[in-house]
């Protein structure tokens, strides 16, 4: 798997990522999310499941790995695998972010999973969770969802906050959200400290529904910014279980290139030059081996114009998002 630097001169990254949302807590909306896990959905249970997808997923070549302290104990299961493995830091590039605390309390059916708060006393807070969680494996710490309309991008303690460990050598990223993640983008990429940008990276959702943030990851490309694409798969509507597999361009290509809508889909996403990590979301082994045969798929440009059918308006996209429903 080809790989790339997160900046100029730091570690390395695979093409296509692994990202722990999924993985790392019991419940999420990912569609038929419950479907993937029969029994019980215990700590311990969850933690050897990741394990499994983790030794897939290195196996492929996946070398980044993506997480979150909102995603439950998914630090924890990154860690406890990398050293299982024996692997240094150097083995396997890991982020984090910051933003999102977890209050489901380990329960599917939770009243609620997951609160953002952009606060400097819960960045203070998480920052010192993470890094007593990830230790030396910590490369990437990222915003958790940062909107255009939120404070968290004009908070200059926070900001300050950020820099400061950029300064000790942890590289600093954003991940955007909404129907306006393209102008979060465009205020993230104005953001310096010490005349030098503060993020080193940006994380934003592109998919064949939700494109709206092309323009604004192609120029972060540009100046020398890792893009990194979440929710390739559109919390599971591009996959076999999606509500476009059947019928329509998704099906159309699927069958003509001899593989799978979810395959299809991150090859599109990958076919974007800017787009430097895709992660996948898989949650079984099956599902990462599917998502990984993306990377042998080389779509014509007549199958990605007729992929190009499937885009929504990102307002309309968004809603749908927000129905989905944590199982």
């Amino acid at each position: 798997m080809n790989t790339r630097r997160l900046g100029a001169d730091g570690p390395l990254v695979s093409r296509l990522g692994l990202g722990m949302a999924a993985l790392g807590r019991p419940a999420y909306h990912t569609l038929d999310h419950g479907a993937d896990f029969p029994g019980s959905r215990s700590l311990e249970q969850l933690r050897r499941r990741s394990h499994e997808v983790l030794d897939a997923a290195f196996e492929a070549g996946i070398r980044y790995l993506d997480a979150a302290r909102s995603y439950g104990a998914a630090e924890e299961f990154v860690r406890s695998w990398a050293e299982a493995r024996r692997l240094t830091p150097r083995d396997v590039t890991i982020g984090s972010k910051w933003g999102y605390r977890y209050v489901g309390g380990w329960r599917i059916q939770a009243e609620r999973h997951e609160i953002k708060d952009h606060s400097l006393a819960n960045l203070r807070v998480q920052a010192a969770e993470t890094e007593a969680a990830l230790g030396p494996y910590l490369a990437l710490y990222q915003i958790h969802s940062a909107t255009a309309d939120g404070p968290v991008l004009r908070d200059a303690a926070v900001l300050d906050t950020l820099a400061r460990l950029k300064h000790r050598g942890i590289r600093i990223g954003v991940t955007v959200t909404s129907p306006a993640q393209a102008d979060a983008i465009a205020r993230a990429l104005e953001i310096e400290r010490d005349g030098v940008p503060l993020f080193d990276s940006i994380q934003a959702t592109w998919n064949l529904l939700e494109r709206s943030a092309g323009d604004r990851l192609r120029e972060a490309h540009a100046e020398g910014r890792l893009v990194i694409v979440k929710e390739p798969l559109a919390n599971g509507r591009l996959t076999p279980r999606g509500d476009l597999a059947a019928a329509g361009a998704l099906a159309e290509v699927s069958r003509a290139a001899g593989s799978t809508p979810d395959a299809v889909a991150i090859a599109a996403a990958l076919a974007n030059p800017w787009a430097d990590v895709v992660l996948l979301g898989a949650t079984t082994v099956d599902q990462l081996r599917s998502n990984v045969k993306a990377l042998r798929l080389a779509l014509s440009a007549e199958s990605l114009e007729r992929l190009g059918e499937l885009a929504e308006e990102p307002a309309r996209y968004w809603a749908h998002r927000a129905t989905l429903p944590w199982t």
